[in-house]
């Protein structure tokens, strides 16, 4: 376990929340933010944190079983249910560069941040400055000036993405809902 704090080339993404100790054996109960919480078993380094992810520690994952909507891991060094305990309301992020591969016309929504959101037709809508990973549906946080919009991330909606623009294709009244 080491600390680390990211440099802007070493992007994380949030993938989870220790909601709870699972057993005696020092497991945790995840919940998962990822649309399949199954590759959780892929992924070996994973770094908790208990401050928003302004510093992480790296742990080693060393099983992960999905259980419904839930993950339940097991850590290398957490082996006792106190251990897991005190990892309770933890963040888990993962590094960017471990994500797998995307096929074509796939994307993270992380990725996402910091776009300039427009229309087809090329009329600005504001900036993407967050995302907010619900179980029902994510949606994207579109600000410009002072009126936030939250959009359904919906892939008819999602028309492109660039550099620095996703285009979305919205339908009638949905940003008025938002005013």
């Amino acid at each position: 376990m080491v600390a680390q704090t990211p440099g802007p080339h070493e992007p994380f993404v949030l993938i989870g929340t220790v909601t709870r100790p699972h057993g005696l054996k020092g497991e945790l109960k995840v919940r998962a933010f990822c649309d399949d919480p199954g590759n959780f078993h892929r992924y070996r380094r994973l770094f908790l944190s208990a401050d928003g992810g302004r510093t992480r520690v790296a742990w080693v994952n060393t099983q992960a079983k999905v259980n419904g909507g839930t993950v339940i891991l097991r850590l290398e060094g957490c082996a006792t249910r106190e251990q897991a305990e005190q990892l309770a309301g933890v963040q888990i992020w993962l590094a960017a560069e471990d994500l797998p591969a995307l096929d074509q016309g796939e994307f993270y929504l992380y990725t996402l941040k910091g776009k300039e959101a427009q229309t087809p037709t090329g009329t600005r809508l504001g900036t993407v400055t967050a995302i907010i990973a619900n179980s029902g549906q994510d949606l994207l946080v579109i600000m410009d000036g002072q009126r936030e919009y939250l959009v359904p991330v919906v892939r008819v909606f999602v028309v492109a993405i660039d550099d620095h623009r996703v285009v979305l294709d919205l339908p009638p009244g949905l940003l008025e809902i938002n005013a």
